[in-house]
């Protein structure tokens, strides 16, 4: 292979396959690798919401996403104690936009079988040791392996190694709040809906997976403790239905068939002030890690995978493109997710009660101005 405009995607989650794809989708010549040794059945739920989905869609990947996903018709806010909803978002008043909940492990398959079919080859194992940016990037392995590619794209998660080259160690800090993650079976299907318990220093989110005959559980709670940050350390369902004991109604029951369940950390980190340099351009996680409080982690990676393929035509310029167009955004949506924490978590009863009495009259009175206050998050379309 002719390897002057070769592009080496470090990565094969979801930011990775999407810009693997959406770079050769404009010609590029593109190769992918992966420190896992499978791309395995991993993780838990998502939501795509449309902002997301654009992109998917213009992969042409929409109809199966479609089918391997439930139609999200509504986003409910109840609180732990009392019956009836605080709040409920129609989203159907939206038709065109759809909003699509899924397991992970789905969405990583899609975009794995769209990779194959366009020949785009992906090497599994190779854990990535350093990368140094240069007119060719050079990417060393564990192993002492090395390669080089005019384009290195660093969608290498949380700890990144692309990140690290362009910006030096990051520094993040503990949140004070800890997050359990969960899939379970349902008797019958769930409603096509999002629901957010409210309770006192904490919330649950549930929504359903295939077909709607699993739920995925999102539990998350202010503790001084520090847990370590990552998804995927295992802890005892009895932990969780301990710190959530107090939820009445539908959650109680999902929380009673929980069988094995993830507890992470959540950390907050900044994003990344340099996203380019010398042969080497990061994105998703790697440039800015985000909290589940706005379900926007894997949409802005897969806005910022079809950006940077819109962009790059092999100068620094069109990298430094890249990042006007993708930082100020992303930083938006990550501060406001970080607000979001705190009206869920309310602990003064006053402040809970009057908060809960405005989202009813809100709801009741004006829903299309509910609707619209994430407007510029959900209707941002980078393919149009």
């Amino acid at each position: 292979m002719d390897k002057r405009g070769d592009i080496l995607v470090l990565g094969a989650g979801i930011g990775g396959l999407t810009a693997a794809l959406a770079l050769h989708r404009r010609g590029h010549p593109v190769r992918v690798v992966e420190q896992a040794d499978e791309l395995a059945e991993v993780g838990a739920g998502l939501q795509i919401s449309p902002n997301g989905g654009a992109v998917l869609r213009a992969l042409g990947l929409g109809e199966t996403l479609d089918a391997l996903s439930v139609r999200a018709r509504a986003v409910v806010l109840s609180d732990y104690r009392r019956p009836g909803d605080v709040l409920r978002l129609d989203l159907m008043r939206r038709p065109d936009q759809r909003y699509n909940l899924m397991h992970r492990a789905d969405l990583i398959g899609l975009l794995h079988r769209a990779v194959q079919a366009a020949g785009i080859p992906i090497e599994l194992g190779r854990r990535v040791a350093s990368v140094t940016p240069g007119a060719r990037a050079i990417v060393r392995f564990g192993d002492g392996a090395e390669d080089s590619a005019a384009l290195v794209v660093g969608a290498d998660g949380l700890h990144s190694v692309a990140r690290a080259a362009l910006n030096g160690a990051d520094k993040p800090f503990f949140t004070g709040q800890v997050a359990w993650r969960a899939v379970v079976p349902v008797s019958s299907p769930l409603p096509g809906e999002a629901r957010v318990v409210m309770a006192p220093g904490k919330h649950l989110v549930c929504y359903p997976l295939r077909d709607g005959r699993l739920a995925n559980l999102v539990a998350i709670r202010e503790q001084a403790e520090w847990v370590a940050e990552g998804w995927h350390h295992d802890d005892d369902p009895a932990n969780l239905r301990a710190a959530f004991a107090d939820l009445r109604g539908p959650a109680r029951d999902l929380l009673d068939r929980v069988e094995t369940v993830g507890l992470w950390g959540l950390f907050r980190h900044s994003v990344a002030g340099r996203w380019w340099g010398d042969g080497v351009a990061i994105l998703g996680d790697a440039a800015h890690p985000t909290l589940p409080f706005l379900a926007q982690g894997a949409n802005l990676a897969l806005e910022d995978a079809w950006v940077l393929a819109r962009c790059w035509d092999g100068s620094d310029g069109s990298l430094a493109a890249y990042q006007q167009a993708r930082r100020d955004r992303a930083a938006r949506v990550i501060a406001a997710a970080n607000r979001n924490a705190w009206k869920y978590h309310m602990r003064f009863p006053p402040a809970r009660g009057i908060g809960h009495v405005a989202l009813r009259l809100a709801g009741a009175l004006a829903p299309e101005l509910m609707l619209r206050q994430f407007d510029w998050i959900y209707g941002e379309d980078v393919t149009a």
